[in-house]
């Protein structure tokens, strides 16, 4: 028996193919075997259906097309009758694919179907981009189902590798993760804090969150004992801001989270990933966009306090895709790194490139790089690497702690590219490195200096591949006082150095405005500002810095910069500039100067503004640490201080100060804190010793016990509340349960249901509101109630709704232990299959009966109780045979039972409730497709529901 007349004998009657459409592809088969022929998807799916985009030869019928086993069914018949084949049940039911399908397809047109069979299937293309991806997980989907084996992580160690880590593993690793958090109530776009060092866990949290449709919010853990309450406060100051509702950490960070918990009002849980991956539950599906918030990256806070840049699916993939394709990366390359993982340019240019175009990643510490330079040389030697990127800070590193010594034998032949960003890049750095490991392989057309921000994901603008890298020359008093880079003479002892950093990547613009927002002409100094598919739409629950940041279709970058023979060039922070006597002083160029005082340390060097209390002038701070290792006394230090200062910005400073070492302030990227070192300045505790770590972790502790004793109470109100709803809850189902296997009627069971479902929820206090009740009233029966499904409330509040007897559509799970399925019967529930190909089709036909003898029924078509509140693809077994009996449709949306009782957990947190009873949707009588019909029943339906779903967000 063919498979289209075994679905024809259980009922199926939807109308036969109407016409191929536009969209089947042509594989051809090459003498190897691996060609694949007519692959296609018909109207089956409707015109506008956004699986249209996703019609490819390895799209997944349920999870790319949404096609459950109705659709596959009608998609299996439609096949045979246009192509004249018999296609045996016992393949069909195994096939996961288009692929799959049509090579199954065409070995029945050849008659080979006796020698094909899963394993035999022709293997899927090779290594590349998932460029049809539209979200970061469907990236890390791609590489696991085509490439699974293929190592994509190594962590570096001094002799022999580290741990590694394959696409298809870090896919299995991460969905354990992401199946923990739905288990621990994380839904989709909560937001989930990542405080973990660079390790596997990292990729295993980060990825897992994305897997279970939540937002990551990346920090960084405490560097220093002596900044411990510095770190919590800004810490604490992110997740707040973020509203997380989960931090994920290392063990030894539980105490500190802890603490932050108790100041964090929305910061449920505090986790470790092993805890997670342990937890015994499967990963729920979730749907994620490209415009949906994908990740919340916080600026260093380097001039103010950090801000949480909302990134988009959409954002981060244009600006991965763009510039991998002006460095021309591939699947080929090796890309070394030790950037930390909580920063832009290690997170997206490094970690998430890579995946994208299915690079290799080799990776080590921050701090095993900040211990010994060297390691970053040596792993690209002993790797290959091909790609890297650093701050300013780390090359400079590389030409001043590395001996010779420690080089004997590097090859650095193999690095054709390296970014150089993040801050102020230093010419003279370099041009430094450039010049010191050419003798070790190095070209100077690798050094790329570039420039970006968290606000367009990473990268802004890029040099031309193989360029050297260049190096503007220009006139320091007509920069300070006119705001032109005027070329200056070669001999110019006083000229100031900026180096190109090339231009906007393709898609994206940069301008250049003076203080009224009006574009300036070439090297004339202004405002930057960019615009393009990866710009961010602001920043997360910061109104007022979103405004400052966006002007019209441009972006304000904050910084100051000129273009110069078509290149940016970058000459400080708006904020950061110091006017003084109509001069602009840039303070990285006094910290530099100053950081090269034999005594001073280098690096440690801070300058601000800060205006004078009395006269309001503003006064030219410089403040330096003194190295531990340098006798040279204090007196000594200040002239040396003020006479570089006089040499480069014209005048002394009018307040020099040496500190003890550790209290220049420094973002976890490096970057100068000038604004936080100001406010010190100025309530006069810069230099002062910070308190011991234990009073710090007093100070944390008395900050966070107000936090932790509201907590408190609060849950022991819930418990409270639960304890005695659940005993409300037992006595009235032991009574119900006795009432139905007694009582003979069907209908008298029914108002039984009816009436225990209202009383339990008004002597719980969680009576809903019904809007539209009126419409439950001369409806003609039997009909189809549908509904959306996220909670266990969700049966109780339509048993309570409904005031005529119907039908619940079941999974058969319910049904498996002898006294539920007892009962479920006995109040004329109908169980079905959800999962099984054959079974579920038979019931197919078991609901149309239902209907045709007058049953009105009551379905979930979500198909599956999920831990997650987002509305699920609809099955279409009910709207089918909704189309053949010629039922109305009633869309019914339960508004509040998600986070009353979230999924299938016991704890119930009171709220409000609302039904909202929707127009009943009447099919075509004679449509001219009826399985057509039948999808726009159900698109109709859900649409109705997703609607009076966002309403109901949109008002609380």
């Amino acid at each position: 028996m063919t498979f289209a007349r075994a679905a024809r004998d259980t009922g199926s009657h939807c109308q036969g193919y109407s016409f191929f459409v536009a969209g089947v592809v042509m594989v051809e088969q090459t003498e190897a075997g691996a060609e694949v022929v007519l692959q296609i998807l018909a109207e089956l799916l409707g015109p506008g259906a956004a699986a249209h985009a996703r019609m490819t030869p390895d799209a997944r019928f349920d999870r790319d097309l949404g096609l459950d086993s109705l659709g596959r069914m009608e998609l299996y018949r439609r096949v045979e009758d246009r192509f004249g084949v018999a296609l045996p049940e016992q393949r069909l039911v195994e096939l996961n694919s288009v692929r799959e399908l049509w090579q199954v397809v065409a070995a029945a047109r050849t008659g080979a179907l006796g020698t094909i069979g899963r394993a035999d299937l022709p293997p899927p293309p090779g290594a590349g981009t998932p460029a049809q991806a539209t979200t970061i997980t469907d990236v890390l989907r791609w590489h696991a189902e085509h490439q699974g084996s293929r190592r994509y992580l190594t962590f570096f160690e001094d002799h022999g590798d580290g741990p590694t880590l394959s696409f298809g593993e870090l896919y299995a690793r991460s969905a354990e993760t992401a199946a923990g958090l739905q288990a621990a109530g994380v839904e989709p776009g909560d937001r989930v804090a990542l405080m973990l060092p660079t390790c596997l866990e990292y990729f295993f949290a980060f990825f897992g969150t994305l897997l279970a449709g939540a937002v990551p919010v990346p920090v960084y853990p405490p560097a220093r004992r002596s900044e411990l309450e510095d770190h919590m406060r800004r810490q604490g100051g992110i997740l707040e801001n973020a509203g997380a509702q989960v931090l994920i950490t290392v063990p030894e960070g539980r105490a500190l989270a802890r603490l932050t918990r108790a100041m964090v009002p929305s910061l449920r849980e505090v986790l470790c990933v092993g805890e997670l991956a342990g937890k015994s539950a499967a990963l729920q599906p979730v749907t994620r966009h490209a415009g949906d918030l994908a990740l919340l990256q916080y600026t260093s806070g380097s001039t103010g306090a950090p801000k949480g840049v909302m990134l988009s699916n959409a954002n981060l993939l244009s600006n991965i895709r763009t510039a991998a394709g002006v460095l021309g990366a591939t699947g080929d390359d090796v890309f070394v790194s030790w950037l930390p993982l909580y920063h832009d340019m290690g997170l997206i240019g490094a970690c998430l490139a890579t995946l994208y175009v299915g690079a290799q990643l080799v990776i080590m510490s921050p701090l095993r790089f900040l211990l010994r330079p060297q390691r970053w040389l040596w792993a690209i030697h002993r790797h290959r690497g091909t790609l890297s990127a650093a701050p300013n800070f780390a090359y400079e590193l590389c030409l001043s702690k590395i001996d010779d010594k420690s080089l004997e034998g590097l090859d650095l032949g193999s690095w054709r590219a390296t970014l150089n960003g993040a801050e102020a890049i230093s010419a003279r750095s370099m041009e430094g490195f450039c010049e010191r490991f050419a003798r070790y392989g190095f070209r100077r057309e690798a050094m790329y200096p570039v420039y970006g921000l968290a606000e367009n994901s990473v990268a802004l603008a890029f040099p031309k591949p193989g360029s050297l890298p260049r190096v503007d020359v220009v006139q320091r008093e007509a920069l300070a006082r006119r705001g032109l880079a005027v070329p200056a003479a070669a001999d110019d002892p006083g000229a100031l150095r900026f180096v190109c950093c090339g231009e906007a990547i393709p898609g994206h613009e940069i301008r250049i405005v003076d203080a009224a927002g009006v574009e300036v002409g070439e090297r004339e100094q202004g405002r930057i500002q960019f615009r393009g598919p990866s710009a961010t739409a602001g920043y997360y629950r910061n109104p007022e810095a979103t405004r400052r940041l966006i002007r019209g279709s441009w972006l304000e970058t904050g910084d100051l910069g000129y273009m110069a023979g078509g290149g940016l060039h970058i000459t400080g922070r708006s904020k950061d500039i110091v006017i003084r006597n109509g001069r602009n002083i840039y303070p990285e160029e006094i910290e530099h100067a100053v950081g090269e005082i034999p005594g001073v340390r280098r690096g440690r060097v801070a300058v601000f503004g800060s205006p004078e209390p009395a006269s309001g002038r503003e006064r030219l701070v410089v403040v330096a640490e003194a190295h531990p290792a340098h006798t040279t006394a204090p007196e000594q230090l200040i002239p040396a201080i003020n006479r570089v200062c006089s040499e480069v910005a014209g005048s002394p400073p009018d307040v020099a100060m040496l500190v003890p070492g550790g209290t220049i302030l420094k973002t976890s990227s490096g970057k100068l804190r000038r604004e936080a070192c100001r406010a010190l300045y100025e309530q006069g505790a810069l230099g002062r010793a910070p308190p011991r770590p234990w009073r710090q972790f007093a100070s944390l502790l008395l900050r966070a016990l107000p936090g932790a004793l509201s907590r408190l109470r609060r849950s022991l109100g819930v418990w409270a509340y639960n304890g005695y709803a659940w005993t409300v809850i037992g006595l009235l189902r032991a009574a119900l349960w006795a009432g139905v296997m007694a009582w003979p009627g069907q209908d008298g069971r029914w108002r039984m249901a009816h009436g225990a479902a209202r009383a339990a929820l008004r002597l719980v206090g969680a009576a809903p509101r019904i809007v539209n009740a009126e419409r439950l009233h001369g409806l003609r029966r039997p009909l189809v109630v549908v509904a959306n499904h996220s909670s266990y409330l969700d049966v109780v509040l339509l048993a309570a709704l409904l005031p005529w007897p119907a039908s619940f559509v079941a999974m058969r799970e319910l049904g498996q232990h002898y006294w539920t399925q007892r009962f479920y019967a006995r109040i004329g529930t109908l169980f079905v299959e959800r999962e099984d190909f054959t079974a579920s089709v038979r019931d197919a036909a078991r609901i149309t009966a239902a209907l045709r003898a007058g049953t009105s029924l009551v379905v979930l078509p979500e198909g599956r109780l999920a831990s997650i509140a987002d509305l699920l693809p609809f099955r279409s077994g009910a709207f089918v045979a909704a189309v053949e009996t010629g039922a109305a449709i009633l869309p019914v949306t339960l508004v509040g039972a998600h986070a009353f009782m979230k999924g299938n957990r016991r704890l119930l947190r009171r709220g409000p409730l609302a039904i909202h009873v929707g127009e009943p949707i009447v099919p075509d009588a004679s449509p001219d497709d009826r399985w057509l019909e039948a999808q726009a029943l159900g698109a109709r339906a859900r649409e109705t529901i997703a609607r009076t779903l966002a309403a109901a967000d949109e008002s609380r």
